[in-house]
Protein backbone atom coordinates (compact mmCIF):
# COMPACT_ATOMS: atom_id res chain seq x y z
CA UNK A 1 0.00 0.00 0.00
CA UNK A 2 1.49 3.22 -1.13
CA UNK A 3 1.17 6.51 1.37
CA UNK A 4 1.78 10.07 0.46
CA UNK A 5 4.64 12.37 0.54
CA UNK A 6 5.03 12.14 4.17
CA UNK A 7 4.80 8.25 4.49
CA UNK A 8 5.43 7.54 1.36
CA UNK A 9 5.85 3.63 1.61
CA UNK A 10 2.88 3.96 4.12
CA UNK A 11 5.17 2.29 6.55
CA UNK A 12 4.02 3.92 9.30
CA UNK A 13 0.14 4.09 8.51
CA UNK A 14 0.43 0.42 8.57
CA UNK A 15 2.39 -0.05 11.95
CA UNK A 16 -1.11 0.89 13.66
CA UNK A 17 -2.97 -1.85 11.59
CA UNK A 18 -0.51 -4.77 12.85
CA UNK A 19 -2.14 -6.22 15.54
CA UNK A 20 0.18 -7.21 18.73
CA UNK A 21 3.09 -4.95 16.90
CA UNK A 22 5.84 -4.73 19.21
CA UNK A 23 7.79 -1.72 20.51
CA UNK A 24 11.00 -3.29 18.76
CA UNK A 25 9.40 -3.87 15.52
CA UNK A 26 8.03 -0.13 15.44
CA UNK A 27 11.50 0.81 16.06
CA UNK A 28 12.37 -1.09 12.96
CA UNK A 29 10.04 0.71 10.91
CA UNK A 30 10.85 3.51 12.16
CA UNK A 31 14.23 3.67 11.38
CA UNK A 32 12.80 2.27 7.91
CA UNK A 33 11.19 5.16 7.45
CA UNK A 34 13.99 7.50 8.65
CA UNK A 35 15.72 6.44 5.99
CA UNK A 36 13.98 7.25 2.93
CA UNK A 37 13.48 10.59 4.41
CA UNK A 38 15.00 13.84 2.47
CA UNK A 39 18.16 14.35 3.58
CA UNK A 40 17.02 18.31 3.77
CA UNK A 41 13.48 17.92 4.98
CA UNK A 42 12.68 19.07 8.70
CA UNK A 43 12.17 15.62 10.26
CA UNK A 44 10.88 16.66 13.61
CA UNK A 45 7.77 18.98 11.95
CA UNK A 46 7.22 15.75 10.29
CA UNK A 47 7.33 13.30 13.06
CA UNK A 48 5.35 15.96 14.68
CA UNK A 49 2.31 15.95 11.87
CA UNK A 50 2.67 12.04 12.02
CA UNK A 51 1.56 11.90 15.45
CA UNK A 52 -1.22 14.49 14.91
CA UNK A 53 -2.03 12.60 12.05
CA UNK A 54 -2.23 8.79 13.81
CA UNK A 55 -2.00 9.24 17.64
CA UNK A 56 -5.36 9.89 18.39
CA UNK A 57 -6.03 6.81 17.05
CA UNK A 58 -3.59 4.61 19.80
CA UNK A 59 -2.30 7.08 21.79
CA UNK A 60 -0.96 4.16 23.90
CA UNK A 61 0.27 2.45 20.54
CA UNK A 62 4.13 1.57 20.27
CA UNK A 63 4.44 3.27 17.11
CA UNK A 64 3.12 6.60 18.92
CA UNK A 65 5.87 6.08 21.72
CA UNK A 66 8.68 5.47 19.13
CA UNK A 67 7.24 8.60 17.37
CA UNK A 68 7.18 10.70 20.51
CA UNK A 69 10.86 9.10 21.16
CA UNK A 70 12.24 10.55 17.75
CA UNK A 71 11.51 14.27 18.71
CA UNK A 72 13.38 13.86 21.85
CA UNK A 73 16.66 15.55 21.50
CA UNK A 74 20.33 13.50 20.64
CA UNK A 75 21.72 12.22 22.98
CA UNK A 76 25.48 13.71 23.35
CA UNK A 77 28.32 12.08 21.74
CA UNK A 78 31.96 11.49 22.78
CA UNK A 79 34.31 9.02 24.14
CA UNK A 80 32.24 6.53 26.15
CA UNK A 81 35.86 4.83 27.84
CA UNK A 82 38.27 2.28 26.43
CA UNK A 83 42.31 2.00 27.97
CA UNK A 84 42.51 5.80 27.52
CA UNK A 85 39.99 6.39 30.29
CA UNK A 86 40.91 3.87 32.78
CA UNK A 87 44.63 5.15 33.16
CA UNK A 88 43.80 9.19 32.95
CA UNK A 89 45.18 11.21 35.73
Amino acid sequence: MKGDALDPKGLIMESYNIEGITIEECRSIFVDWALSVPVDADTASSIQTLIERYAAHGPNHPMTLVLNEGLLPEAPRGRRGGRAARFAS
